[in-house]
């Protein structure tokens, strides 16, 4: 059960106008005491609430978004159409990067004292629990990760999406493909692998397992010189991501490797530089800027009063470009489908 700031008071040993003043992050507060605090809210359970402070006179009308990171164009698409729509809507935006691997439950629990409603994007270091505990204090959505019980979540297509592109390069005769990406339980690139496996296994070929590393250019290009000094054993790299892939064709090349007559290379997200690869990059285009915006509009309706979808799925388009083998470009949309 959660705590009430009296008991977060008690077991800190401060009063409660020191607690709301140190979850606030007011300078004023010594950093022993802001520690003693936050400890004892996270381990009493306790988010602060911003009726509350709306109640005490202090107007919030601000909404948060909470994201690993911002590194590449994904992330920073999301936020921009989560701030835009936002704006319409004459809302403030507040901004998190709580990376995975670190603990930031703190962070996020500063965070949430100071918005109305908040959006949960893609595998941070929030955890589900801690999802699940502040949607019961305030409206919260999520998206692109795990659906929680009672919170809105929203998804691009994923799953046939991936299906239908591998299906493509085994139509195409590749025979050793492999997937590369970090595939987190309930994430999108967990249901990128899951279509990657099912055409896999309807074309009774065995399931490899995924090689799971960052999927960043600086991994690509090392990834590249890895699979040429052992010996290119994959005819084709379905990566979870362009930034990926469009380092791993340029890195391939760079070492004699002839794309896509040795390998094919896919991956996903449509990113500007995909086009101008040589070989263009066949790849996913997802609607991400929509996908942030519409995470700010169910905020805004569920502060309304209103109700929104459990669960919203937005279609992807398959852009065919030559490193997967083909001679000409085409796009052709994944209707709405299972993420």
């Amino acid at each position: 059960m959660s705590g009430n700031i009296y008991s977060v008071a008690s077991q800190a040993g401060v009063s409660i106008s020191t607690v709301s003043r140190a979850l606030r992050g007011d300078p004023r507060i010594r950093q022993s005491t802001r520690k003693r605090v936050e400890e004892a809210a996270a381990e009493l359970h306790y988010v602060p609430q911003a009726a509350a402070q709306r109640l005490a006179g202090t107007p919030i009308q601000a909404l948060g978004i909470v994201l690993p990171h911002i590194e590449g164009t994904y992330y920073a698409e999301l936020a921009v159409g989560f701030e835009m729509r936002a704006s319409e809507f004459q809302t403030s935006v507040l901004l998190l990067l709580a990376n995975p691997k670190s603990d930031q439950r703190a962070s996020v629990r500063r965070l949430v004292g100071q918005v109305d409603g908040v959006a949960f994007m893609a595998m941070s270091a929030a955890t589900d629990e801690l999802i699940s505990e502040i949607a019961l204090r305030m409206p919260v959505v999520t998206v692109a990760r795990t659906q929680l019980d009672g919170v809105p979540a929203i998804f691009a297509e994923s799953v046939a999406s991936a299906d239908e592109l591998t299906t493509h390069l085994i139509e195409t005769g590749r025979r050793n493909p492999v997937f590369i990406g970090q595939v987190d339980p309930g994430s999108d690139i967990s249901a990128r692998y899951e279509g990657f496996s099912a055409a896999l296994r309807r074309a009774s070929m065995d399931v490899p397992d995924n090689i799971n590393v960052a999927m960043d250019e600086d991994t690509g290009r090392s990834l590249a010189q890895k699979f040429v000094s052992r010996g290119l054993k994959y005819d084709a790299l379905v990566c979870g991501n362009d930034e990926i892939a469009v380092a791993l064709v340029h890195e391939l090349q760079e070492l004699g490797v002839r794309v896509p007559e040795q390998v094919s290379v896919v991956g996903w997200d449509d990113i500007r530089v995909s086009r101008y690869l040589r070989p263009g990059l066949t790849t996913v285009c997802q609607p991400v800027a929509q996908l942030g915006a519409l995470a700010a509009e169910h905020l805004h309706r569920l502060l309304a009063g209103e109700s929104v979808d459990d669960r919203v799925v937005l279609p992807t388009t398959i852009v065919h470009r030559q490193s997967c083998g083909c001679t000409t470009e085409e796009s052709i949309t994944t209707q709405e489908g299972e993420s």
